[in-house]
């Protein structure tokens, strides 16, 4: 499940947690194409808790959908990954090391505010 969370326009916020579904999937790319469609930086917050599963069959048509932004990985800015799993903050640094253009940063649940304020560039 996801809840897109109030932001600037430049920055995707977002909760997710128990299973992702391919709908959640396919909301999280209709509003970053449309981010990217406008130009400029797109900053991205992801919250979880509890995260338990990804539905298999919406992976397909999200990384088909997902596989061009590759080619805009300028575009992005700084990502902010949140979460009270241990195996999602390790794989978010492992992502950051493959994505070397985009900054990463990793924090834990009791520093989401700081992690907000930093995306959206209030603080560094």
């Amino acid at each position: 499940m996801i809840e897109f969370l109030n932001a600037p326009e430049d920055v995707i916020a977002l909760a997710m947690s128990h299973k992702i579904t391919g709908n959640d999937l396919d909301s999280i790319m209709e509003r970053l194409e449309s981010m990217m469609e406008r130009g400029g930086k797109v900053h991205v917050f992801v919250e979880t808790k509890h995260v338990d599963g990804i539905e298999l069959s919406g992976l397909r048509r999200y990384m088909a959908r997902a596989l061009p932004l590759f080619g805009k990985l300028r575009r992005f800015g700084r990502v902010a990954v949140v979460s009270d799993q241990a195996w999602i903050r390790w794989g978010t640094r492992i992502e950051s090391g493959l994505l070397p253009f985009i900054a990463y940063r990793v924090f834990e649940p009791a520093e989401s505010g700081a992690a907000l304020a930093w995306v959206k560039g209030e603080r560094q």
